[in-house]
């Protein structure tokens, strides 16, 4: 990590904080992410070399943790209480970028991988029902292969598949995936979305009802834009 070369805190802050990566391998344990294949879902333009190296300066650093759990052979990383203050720093860079830096989305972010993980690690498994509840997602404008993902809900956790699980599906959902991170994002109301027919909802009335508590979008969603 470069150093600034002063005594002073903020700079001493700066220089672990503000390193390339860093701030959201954070706000991803904080989220609740463990395995390191799960940090590198969160970071997909990142070289898994460059997390497994980023994680080892923030274990030396004493902001992150790495255990083996219950024995396993793969290790586990969480935030210590020195990186659970980073915390509330992270909740205010959302919140400032939800107000300030919103816009219509450039190509390079338009991410189906960073938007399906964020959807897997989400949403509310329970919000369907006590029963097994699937709901397929159909993002129309991506090519076959990376177009269609299932979404298995089962006892409280949710489970994203790239092929047909061979379940019932309970809820069909197709948009296109500008959309849909429009609507994860908050940008576009999710009821509007429907209205417009930028989303288009299918499977029966109690399911469809329960849509909004199945996404359980951030409250940064709710952060309306001051952008002109």
């Amino acid at each position: 990590m470069k150093s600034y070369g002063q005594f002073c805190p903020v700079a001493k802050a700066a220089e672990l904080f503000c390193e390339r990566w860093t701030p959201l391998i954070i706000r991803d344990l904080a989220a609740g992410a463990t395995r390191f294949s799960e940090l590198r879902r969160g970071v997909p333009l990142m070289s898994q070399t460059m997390l497994s190296r980023r994680l080892k300066q923030l274990e030396a650093e004493g902001i992150v943790e790495r255990r083996f759990d219950d024995g396993a052979r793969a290790a586990r990383y969480y935030l210590t209480e020195q990186g659970r203050e980073f915390t509330p720093m992270i909740e205010m860079l959302g919140i400032w970028g939800q107000r300030w830096s919103r816009r219509e989305l450039i190509d390079e972010e338009v991410d189906l991988g960073l938007l399906v993980w964020s959807i897997e690690r989400s949403v509310r498994a329970d919000a369907l029902g006590p029963e097994r509840a699937v709901v397929r997602i159909d993002f129309i404008d991506q090519p076959a292969g990376k177009r269609v993902f299932w979404f298995v809900n089962e006892n409280g956790a949710c489970e994203m598949c790239m092929h047909d699980p061979g379940y019932e599906i309970d809820l069909y959902l197709e948009f296109t995936l500008r959309d849909a991170i429009y609507v994860i994002r908050g940008d576009l109301p999710l009821d509007r979305a429907v209205a417009d027919g930028r989303l288009d909802v299918t499977g029966d009335t109690p399911m469809r009802a329960r849509l909004r508590d199945w996404l359980n979008l951030s409250p940064l969603s709710a952060i309306p834009s001051a952008r002109a």
